[in-house]
């Protein structure tokens, strides 16, 4: 009953063949020095053991823009369809691993797999971050980038939403207010 969750779309490959993308909404930081995530996957997918064998994958942020992408990654088996190919998708090349990158994506954050935990339905792949690429239209005039204007989704109960307004800023709550004279 965590919600809402990122709904990202993983992009994955083994040498010589077509590479694949499976939608996961369980995913998530898990330290930040260094940079590590987790995604979980049930073994039954078709990217599980791509991703097992290969030792690497990307997690690649989704869209208002990818998210029949997302949706349909997520319902299609990698066994059965080209989703980059079904979905008009651009398979990049990565900076430091050989899994791809979606073009589209304002943000790609290449994984190198550290660990595997069997926890039940699912199996939590721990990563290393070895490489964030980020979409260079999100930058303003002073570098910085600007990711909450790409239009990110999130899943909840089976749904896909955009996030909302901004409510306010990291510290807010404890800055201190300039009194008037």
């Amino acid at each position: 009953m965590l919600y809402p969750v990122p709904a990202v779309m993983v992009s994955c490959a083994r040498p010589s063949e077509r590479p694949n993308i499976i939608t996961v909404a369980w995913t998530g930081t898990v330290c930040s020095n260094p940079a590590m995530v987790s995604i979980s996957v049930r073994p039954q997918r078709y990217s599980y053991n791509i991703i097992r064998e290969t030792g690497e994958f990307v997690i690649n942020l989704t869209t208002e823009k990818l998210v029949r992408a997302t949706d349909y990654c997520g319902v299609r088996s990698g066994r059965d369809v080209d989703k980059f190919r079904e979905m008009n998708l651009t398979a990049g090349k990565a900076d430091k691993v050989a899994a791809p990158l979606i073009e589209e994506s304002p943000v790609n954050i290449e994984c190198r797999v550290k660990d595997v935990m069997e926890l039940g339905t699912h199996h939590m792949f721990l990563a290393e971050v070895v490489a964030v690429d980020i979409d260079d239209r999100y930058l303003d005039a002073s570098g910085k980038f600007n990711l909450n204007k790409a239009g990110l989704i999130v899943y909840s109960h089976g749904e896909y939403l955009s996030l909302g307004e901004k409510l306010g800023n990291f510290g807010y709550s404890v800055k201190k207010r300039i009194k008037p004279s």
